[in-house]
């Protein structure tokens, strides 16, 4: 481990990311009943210009009128190349209720992106007294994002969440798919005739899951555009878990459940956990750094795989 110790991310629940539009008001109740740990209330892409002030004053009220649980409620603000962002950070900092988590901030390129709504945000929240902290969700979809990922991950305390847009990420790579997550039909390695498709966002993913791992902030994967495809999104999502992701978006209701199954340890999963460290105990207890549990070693390094799997597993029951 080096000198300078990695920080541990914000304590809390993050297996789906339910998105809906600030424009479809009789929406929020039924995500707020939903099962999804963090709602995200848009503001971008799902509303159209003309709609933007009425959308910003309907989430504004529901900060005041919906019972959001404990969900961490979070709304996604207008690029910062547009004329709407800076209208959508002063009204919710100056309007609305102390319900409101969080900030998603789309289109993220560079660190400075970071400073200039921290900036926005500190002077409002001062301003107006503010007792409640805002903290900032980032998405990478560009291609300055991800060649910038690490600076942005460590621009500002208040960030606590990076997530990957796939969409914007292909156009802006130059991409040439229009599916939105998932395998791309020409993606793929011949092996004696046979194709396997493999994954065109593993890499940024791994980047993504390198830079939040290393300041403190949780690393979630993006949308799966194909909601009728159940085993492709399961697929994807269980890839992201693999390389470290916390959780996925969901931008259909059905994708809820989908994502709280990958995300959620499973019942044998945290019992093994516990099993391998209670061995290292029982090993630290005779002088020994290894042990052995079900026919392999394991070390220090398994315990601190296994804490993860036991944290995950109380933090979701609480």
């Amino acid at each position: 481990m080096s000198f300078r110790l990695q920080p541990p991310p914000v304590a809390r629940p993050n297996r789906c990311q339910l998105f809906g539009p600030g424009s479809r008001v009789a929406l929020f109740e039924k995500m707020a009943a939903s099962e999804a740990d963090v709602i995200n209330l848009d503001l971008e892409d799902s509303v159209a210009p003309s709609d933007k002030d009425q959308a910003r004053a309907n989430i504004i009220a529901a900060t005041h009128e919906v019972d959001w649980g404990k969900k961490c409620l979070s709304v996604r603000i207008n690029g910062l190349d547009t004329p709407f962002w800076y209208r959508d950070v002063v009204d919710l900092l100056e309007q609305a209720g102390d319900r409101l988590d969080q900030i998603m901030i789309p289109k993220v390129g560079c660190a400075a992106d970071i400073y200039a709504v921290d900036a926005l945000v500190s002077s409002i929240e001062a301003a107006k007294g503010r007792q409640k902290r805002i903290s900032f969700e980032v998405i990478i979809e560009s291609a300055a994002g991800i060649a910038h990922v690490e600076e942005i991950a460590a621009a500002s305390p208040r960030l606590q969440a990076m997530s990957l847009g796939a969409a914007d990420f292909a156009a802006s790579m130059g991409m040439a798919t229009t599916g939105i997550g998932g395998t791309q039909e020409n993606y793929y390695m011949l092996r004696d005739g046979a194709r396997y498709w493999s994954d065109p966002w593993h890499w940024a993913q791994s980047a993504i899951v390198a830079a939040c791992r290393t300041h403190g902030v949780l690393p979630v994967d993006g949308p799966f555009g194909d909601f009728g495809d159940d085993e492709g999104y399961r697929a994807q999502a269980r890839r992201s878990a693999t390389l470290g992701m916390v959780g996925k978006w969901a931008i259909h209701p059905k994708q809820v459940a989908l994502a709280n199954e990958v995300f959620t340890p499973s019942e044998e999963a945290v019992a093994e956990a516990r099993e391998i460290l209670e061995a290292m105990e029982a090993a630290k207890a005779r002088g020994e750094g290894a042990t052995v549990y079900k026919g392999r070693l394991v070390d220090i390094a398994s315990i601190k795989q296994a804490e993860v799997i036991v944290r995950q597993a109380e933090m979701i029951a609480g």
